[in-house]
């Protein structure tokens, strides 16, 4: 009597509890996704056959009569066709077809505003349909007789079932998405096969019989939780990704949580369903987050046996989740550990102080590159390099780099990015950089490769901000050519290309002209300090004190003004000890061009910036310190420092007015 109370009680309609019917809910998505197959087959069968009886009966026009006849000659089959195929592509450019077919497009693609407003709510309605199977798997308390859980498989009057209807509301959005796609995929049979368009057919399906048997199913509805693998991508719809780093930690964490919570959803559906060809059910009544627990341990190898598989099917399975689990934590975490240590260390941003300069290298970011770079910008005969340099590269340094970066960690820092990227051009400062400088690869197979990367930095580069002054290394003198094509690109500006081939062929030549030459330009490019040999003969000293000397560039002092260049040469020689080779000569039309040893018709100029060849450049700043009335009688050089006096300088300004006055009476 008491059981036959206790099932009148558990009658819901014409749902008998007793009875498992999960079969019928995995033979309707199975059905749908048949039936959708034969569908689309039958849909391209029935255009096959009309575009071939078509091409049969096409009328043909010849001149202006109008001929329709059944063609059977093959030539004009085949004219026919290609008129057909013509026709109908025409057709398709302008039908109603082709315009949903667009429309459907834009609305699933990220590309426009309305694609990614959809995308976003779909993966929120996602999330919601998942937060409701949690509500549904874990509400049930009570056991039936046979100590199956009711929260499987359970009747249930669909009116009174608040669940329900929200997860019948949420699959309706769903189809509807479904339906969406289904109108822009290019390959149909194709979409149909797609993983999401799985998940659909095993949780979409299912929620309509349940209405009809008045009969929940949890079933395959874990499987949603594979939507979260889109998790990356809205998050860079909502603008909260914005570097490589962050993207890439994104997209593990979703792949990890994913696996997990299908899995999870596995091993709860088969535990307690138990196997179904057992007469005696063998179910196991475990909770989601237990199974979601059980799976989590095992996978990282810890496995404490509190919780195990029963049942044949969940064992079964669980061979498959360890397998693949085992290879996915395995390249997921040390992944997740690379990148939240290089994220902390080199994903920062370059803080530009008030008054302080830098400059921004990229390209070939080598060991051997950024030392040779560094020993010729840092060198100690350059004393007032008051610039920081700011490196960037898209791979992480090695050991000697990174040792490299620590040794000058007062004027060097590295950033972890891509020039190709605005985001992280930002991030360095590029903006307010005094110049960007592109090395190139030396040793590189293929130069033209090498070059074409380096010349789309340009573009990049310049696209983000036309005004920085670029100086790039290139490999081939050919490859000058596509820098006339990178927008904003101004020689004038100081914009300027360094051509390695250009410069050995150069030397080659200019050594045949006159010997020595190469040999000269080589000490002279090179930063080599002199130091006199104790024991060694006059003329190596000589020699060694020549190759110490580089190429200085100074502003002369107001002493200099109205000097002609051979004047200013001569006491530069003969009281400074220094070598003038050239002055920077103003055109009338404001444009500045370098003269060498241009001779007596050029005068030394207010702000006039001449190029000496000195030791260091302490001694080239003797040009711009020295002053007549106070260093005229000095006969050591190395005395001649800066002064403090005005009666020059009022000298100047007023022969500055003197000669205004005369170009404005001319």
């Amino acid at each position: 009597m008491a059981d036959s109370n206790t099932t009148t009680l558990a009658m819901v309609g014409n749902c008998d509890p007793s009875k498992k019917q999960w079969w019928i809910f995995l033979v309707s998505s199975l059905l749908t996704l048949v039936g959708g197959v034969l569908l689309v087959l039958c849909g391209q069968l029935i255009i096959a056959i009309h575009k071939k009886v078509t091409c049969r009966t096409k009328v043909v026009h010849v001149g202006e009569n109008h001929i329709t006849e059944e063609t059977k000659d093959n030539e004009t089959v085949k004219f026919a066709e290609k008129q057909s195929d013509s026709g109908e592509q025409k057709d398709d450019n302008i039908g109603w077809v082709t315009a949903a077919k667009d429309g459907a497009g834009e609305l699933i693609s990220g590309q426009t505003t309305s694609g990614r407003i959809l995308v976003v709510f779909v993966f929120f309605l996602s999330v919601a349909s998942l937060i409701v199977f949690f509500i549904d798997a874990d509400s049930c308390d009570n056991l039936a007789m046979l100590g199956n859980c009711t929260k499987v498989e359970e009747c249930v009057e669909w009116e009174t079932a608040t669940t329900s209807q929200v997860d019948l509301a949420l699959n309706i959005c769903f189809m509807i998405y479904f339906f969406i796609r289904f109108i822009a995929a290019q390959d149909k049979i194709l979409f149909l096969f797609e993983v999401y368009s799985m998940v659909d057919y095993f949780t979409v399906t299912p929620s309509f019989v349940s209405i009809y048997l008045d009969r929940k199913w949890l079933g395959l509805r874990f499987i949603r939780a594979l939507r979260l693998l889109n998790l990356p991508d809205i998050l860079q719809y909502l603008n909260v990704l914005k570097t490589n780093s962050h993207i890439k930690i994104a997209r593990l964490l979703s792949r990890v949580l994913a696996f997990w919570l299908t899995s999870a959803g596995l091993v709860h559906l088969c535990e307690n369903t138990g196997d179904p060809w057992l007469h005696i059910p063998n179910i196991q009544p475990l909770t989601f987050w237990e199974c979601g627990y059980f799976v989590l341990v095992t996978s990282t190898t810890v496995g404490y046996g509190d919780i195990y598989c029963k049942t044949t099917l969940g064992r079964l399975f669980m061979v498959f989740i360890i397998m693949f689990g085992l290879g996915m934590f395995a390249s997921a975490i040390p992944e997740i550990y690379e990148l939240v240590q290089s994220g902390g260390k080199y994903s920062g941003s370059y803080k530009c102080e008030k008054g302080k300069r830098h400059i921004v290298v990229c390209g070939h970011i080598t060991y051997d590159s950024v030392s040779s770079f560094l020993a010729d910008f840092l060198h100690k005969d350059r004393e007032d390099v008051d610039v920081e340099i700011v490196f960037i590269d898209k791979r992480m340094p090695h050991f000697d780099l990174e040792g490299l970066f620590k040794r000058h960690f007062t004027q060097v820092e590295f950033f972890l990015g891509s020039v190709m990227d605005a985001k992280d051009l930002e991030r360095v400062m590029l903006a307010k950089a005094d110049a960007c400088l592109i090395l190139a690869n030396k040793y590189c197979d293929d130069p033209d490769a090498e070059d074409a990367a380096n010349v789309m930095r340009a573009v990049s580069i310049k696209n983000t901000c036309a005004n920085i002054k670029i100086i790039i290394q290139l490999m081939q003198y050919h490859n000058k050519a596509y820098l006339l094509n990178v927008p904003c690109w101004d020689w004038k500006n100081g914009d300027d290309a360094v051509c390695l081939a250009e410069l050995k062929l150069g030397f080659i030549a200019q050594s045949c002209v006159a010997p020595g030459f190469s040999t000269l330009l080589a000490n002279l490019f090179t930063m080599r300090s002199y130091k006199v040999l104790d024991d060694g003969m006059s003329w190596q000293n000589d020699y060694l004190r020549g190759t110490g000397m580089e190429m200085y560039t100074q502003v002369f002092s107001l002493a200099f003004i109205g000097m002609s260049f051979p004047a200013a040469a001569e006491l530069c020689f003969t009281k400074l000890k220094i070598l003038l080779i050239a002055i920077e000569v103003k055109s009338l039309d404001g444009s500045t061009r370098i003269a060498i040893n241009p001779g007596l018709n050029v005068k030394v100029e207010s702000q006039t910036q001449g190029f000496f060849i000195a030791q260091s450049d302490e001694e080239a700043k003797r040009a711009h310190y020295y002053c007549q009335q106070c260093h005229h009688d000095l006969t050591d050089e190395k005395l001649i420092r800066k002064c403090r006096c005005k009666g020059l300088k009022k000298a100047a300004e007023r022969l500055k007015i003197v000669k205004n006055a005369s170009t404005e009476g001319r």
